[in-house]
């Protein structure tokens, strides 16, 4: 089971990256280090930030957002970085948002986020090997461009810069199309809504995928997130991330596009997310918030003192999962995964090279 570290800087008002945390996370065996981004903190910037103070953890993006930049820019940027890390550290998890954000925020169509997410990923791909100027004619995205507005000068190219490594790209989705592509496509699938029996609603659609790229190749990774927190009051621990979830449940999408209330829905609570939804578009935030249940948050999440959490890791890491992103502040949260995982005999010694 590998370990990831999240990082929430994309919904801070301030950037203040928690090196001392990573560090430990580093120390410990960590897998991964993770950022985000909404309308706010780039998820870029930091992994830069971060491969300058640290040497072996992987810096991810979980996710970085298809309409914020061109795939180009995204490779570009990944190599970038890559080449300040080391070389073979980046992971580029690629995520369609929604179309509030893709619209409101980027001023991009919305348009088939499936197929723009296929025609993405495979510009990338080229992009990153180096075998030949870039030619992609895609349904949705197509390099040289001749839509409208172009006078036809275009010209495939190649890039200057040489990657330093394999720069991984992974997708995030939940519903059935977008998980069968990161199957499909990717390196990696970080799922939305992957519940106790995430496997067992998921499973069809991976194997779909992994059956048109000729198998599941042996190091494809599945993420999925579970917050972690030693406490003595495991209620006031639910109770405190109730709102943020009512907010993205209830309020982070449109009446018909929420991803959030959809994952909710997947994990078992439909009725719930509705009602959530329904109240949070009606203005009664309180009562949204108050809506949210105490078993959703439990169920993903391991609160309480030592005892209690290390009892209940098996129980709340679902089956399938190759590994888990924490999100937590605590040092002894991290110390206890690692414990539990076994994440500190997997340390590189790096002190003899």
């Amino acid at each position: 089971m590998k370990l990831g570290l999240g990082l929430e800087l994309y919904r801070a008002k301030t950037v203040e990256v928690p090196l001392d945390l990573v560090l430990l996370a580093e120390r410990l065996g960590f897998h991964s280090v993770w950022t985000a981004e909404a309308y706010g903190a780039d998820a870029l910037s930091p992994l830069a930030f971060l491969a300058a103070h640290t040497e072996q953890i992987k810096l991810g993006t979980a996710v970085v957002q298809l309409s914020a930049r061109t795939p180009a820019a995204t490779a570009m940027q990944a190599m970038t970085i890559d080449h300040l890390a080391g070389g073979g550290r980046v992971i580029i998890g690629l995520g369609v948002s929604g179309p509030q954000i893709v619209e409101g925020w980027y001023g991009q169509p919305w348009g088939s986020p499936h197929r723009r997410l296929r025609d993405y990923v495979a510009i990338m791909r080229k992009i990153l090997v180096r075998d030949e100027p870039v030619v992609h004619n895609g349904e949705e995205l197509s390099l040289p461009y001749t839509g409208p507005g172009s006078i036809g000068e275009g010209k495939p190219l190649k890039s200057i810069l040489h990657p330093a490594g394999h720069v991984e790209i992974w997708i995030a989705a939940g519903g059935p199309m977008n998980t069968a592509l990161a199957a499909e496509v990717a390196d990696g699938w970080l799922p939305m809504g992957y519940g106790p029996d995430g496997w067992s609603l998921h499973h069809t659609n991976l194997e779909r995928g992994w059956r048109r790229r000729g198998g599941r190749p042996h190091d494809f990774d599945l993420m999925g997130n579970l917050t972690i927190e030693v406490t003595d009051d495991v209620q006031a621990a639910i109770d405190r991330r109730k709102p943020l979830t009512g907010m993205y449940v209830g309020g982070m999408g449109s009446e018909n596009n929420n991803f959030h209330r959809d994952a909710m829905a997947r994990r078992g609570f439909p009725e719930a997310a509705a009602r959530i939804q329904e109240l949070w578009l009606a203005g009664r935030t309180d009562e949204a918030i108050a809506a949210v249940p105490d078993d959703y948050i439990d169920a993903g999440a391991l609160f309480g003192p030592v005892s209690r959490i290390r009892e209940r890791w098996e129980e709340v890491v679902p089956a399938g999962l190759t590994g888990v992103i924490l999100r937590t502040e605590d040092d002894e949260a991290l110390e206890i995964a690692a414990d539990l995982t076994g994440s500190r005999d997997r340390t590189v010694d790096t002190t003899e090279e």
